[in-house]
């Protein structure tokens, strides 16, 4: 099973995705955006530039956690993951949103 975006809208009225891998686990959310149509240009920006590893920036939190962003061309982000407790696990994070995001269909909630 391939991974999905699903589209939302937040209490705040702001426009958010997530980026969801085929066992349904969230691998990666986006910042607000204004509006949906914005929130889809990110979902393409995402689709865009999952596949380039230099993408992505590699973090560990003040309480040692892992996580990390992945970053458009103009080095903004446009999506952050959980924390994980390993490197491992946050280098596996970083493969599944690079395997599933190009091909992830959009669903909107």
């Amino acid at each position: 099973m391939s991974g999905k975006f699903t589209l939302f809208s937040g209490k705040n009225g702001e426009a958010y995705f997530n980026l969801r891998a085929g066992n349904g686990e969230i691998i990666l959310k986006s910042e607000g955006y204004k509006d949906k149509a914005s929130a889809r240009n990110g979902v393409e920006s995402v689709r865009k530039n999952a596949p380039d590893a230099a993408r992505y920036e590699k973090k560990t939190s003040v309480g040692g956690k892992f996580h990390f962003s992945l970053k458009a061309a103009n080095h903004q982000i446009i999506g952050s993951s959980e924390m994980y407790e390993s490197e491992r696990e946050r280098d596996a994070g970083i493969a599944s949103v690079m395997a599933n995001a190009p091909d992830a269909k959009l669903v909107e909630e």
